[in-house]
């Protein structure tokens, strides 16, 4: 009785935590037109995050709500409210994210803005299936609008750009596990623009003449910390085609405990995997390098690296998640459950987030004053 009470009284403090109208969201956004099967709406979002942050399978999140007495739906029914609640749980991601302080760049001038990412999932269980899940969110909406779901292993299951549908107009942000030249390839073929932390191992690049670029020569030009500066690069054409892609690169020099940090961080690595690390690498590791096809009259060097800088907060969002908790049951060949199951994962990610927040008022060293948190730091 007294767990029950306790359980009750952390999920009333999570509805706390929510956004203010977020009942209101429910109803507004089509997931709730009548509540049938669920004691409240709130009773309603637990069950589904059962199922999508604990781990439970759909058939074991229907007992267990049950049991509790928050819902009485079968698996199939509660797999339609899933596929009704995507609206929903975006909703409630964009109040979170307009709540945390997260500012967008003000210019991105006629650009669709793509954060895209990919993560491998490994299912509960112990003959649990590995999948490698690519996705991408649209902002400043939120809005999910690519899911790709595939075995982790064969080929064609990998990190590229070339797996994303791509409109002209759109600009897709990506970590330097996308930095490749025949996904490059394929966005500026589609008419998009790419914007992408620079792998120079896999990517190589020419000066207008042809000659391979240097970086590191380069990068030694950026001297002081948060120095940001530009270089016109040209990417060599893809096998099968015969043109060069005209690129950017836009770098900035991190300060001296950023740049410390990341070295630790590749020497650790490096340690881990049991494999060499290149002293170039750990050079390289003083700047961020990020690659660009969106034209200098766009979109500045330092508007680049800001709008890099959101997709990387996005990305620390969903790698904090699968660090804390389980990762779930996914749905595989719905894309409207799919689009459910991200916001729900991004849901969790922020409401997290959000606690670590609440949890320095509390805490013995705690206080407004430690919440000033210095500024935005893109250069780390």
């Amino acid at each position: 009785m007294i767990k029950q009470e306790l359980a009750d009284g952390n999920w009333n403090y999570v509805l706390t935590l929510l956004p203010a109208n977020w009942e209101a969201l429910a109803k507004s956004s089509g997931a709730v037109r009548r509540l049938r099967g669920a004691a409240s709406v709130g009773d309603l979002l637990r069950t589904l995050l059962l199922h999508i942050g604990h781990g439970c399978s759909l058939r074991t999140t229907s007992v267990v709500a049950k049991a509790a007495g928050w819902a009485t739906m079968s698996d199939v029914a509660l797999l339609k409210k899933l596929r009704g609640s995507a609206g929903w749980l975006q909703a409630l991601c964009a109040g979170l994210l307009a709540e945390s302080g997260l500012r967008l760049p003000p210019a991105h001038r006629g650009l669709r803005m793509r954060l895209v990412d990919s993560t491998l999932i490994q299912e509960p269980g112990d003959t649990g299936s590995q999948w490698h899940v690519l996705y991408s969110l649209r902002v400043p909406a939120w809005q999910c609008d690519f899911f790709r779901l595939t075995p982790a292993r064969g080929a064609g299951h990998g990190e590229s750009l070339k797996y994303f549908p791509v409109q002209p107009g759109d600009c897709l942000l990506a970590d330097r596990g996308f930095s490749h030249l025949a996904g490059v390839d394929h966005v500026h073929r589609c008419g998009g623009r790419v914007i992408v932390r620079l792998n120079d191992q896999n990517t190589p690049l020419e000066h207008a003449d042809g000659q391979p670029v240097v970086l590191l020569d380069w990068l030694q030009q950026l001297t002081a910390p948060g120095q940001v500066g530009g270089l016109p690069v040209w990417l060599p054409a893809a096998p099968g085609t015969r043109k060069r892609i005209p690129a950017r690169l836009c770098a900035g020099r991190k300060s001296v405990e950023a740049a410390a940090l990341a070295g630790r961080k590749l020497k650790r690595r490096a340690s881990r995997k049991q494999t060499t690390l290149r002293a170039v690498t750990l050079k390289h590791s003083a700047w961020i390098v990020v690659l660009t096809t969106v034209e200098p009259e766009v979109l500045t060097d330092l508007e680049v690296l800001e709008w890099y800088r959101v997709r990387w907060q996005i990305e620390l969002a969903f790698k904090r998640l699968k660090s804390l908790g389980d990762v779930g049951h996914l749905p595989k060949r719905d894309p409207a459950s799919s689009r459910a199951w991200i916001y729900g994962k991004l849901l969790l990610a922020l409401l997290t987030e959000k606690m670590q927040r609440h949890a320095a008022d509390f805490s013995p060293w705690g206080g407004r004053w430690l919440e000033q948190d210095p500024p935005p730091e893109f250069l780390a």
